[in-house]
């Protein structure tokens, strides 16, 4: 047997799926959804170079500069 997984859009669609398991022609097998459970720090670990990130400490450093400037 093929399993698919299915993402439903429209509530429409959930209707039929369950018109065809009452005719005995699919099988829903109902699963737990999917959650991302790391934090986004973690997700994003590694993603900038250590050249970027060098670089962006230093446009940051200049921004949070001129904003202590005496108007």
């Amino acid at each position: 047997m093929t399993q698919l997984t299915i993402e439903i859009i429209d509530k429409k669609t959930l209707k039929l799926i369950e018109d065809l398991e009452s005719m005995k022609l699919i099988r829903v097998l109902k699963g737990k959804e999917k959650t991302n459970k790391k934090k986004l720090s973690e997700r994003l670990a590694g993603s900038l170079s250590p050249l970027q990130a060098k670089a962006w400490n230093k446009e940051l450093e200049k921004m949070r500069g001129e904003w202590q400037r005496d108007i």
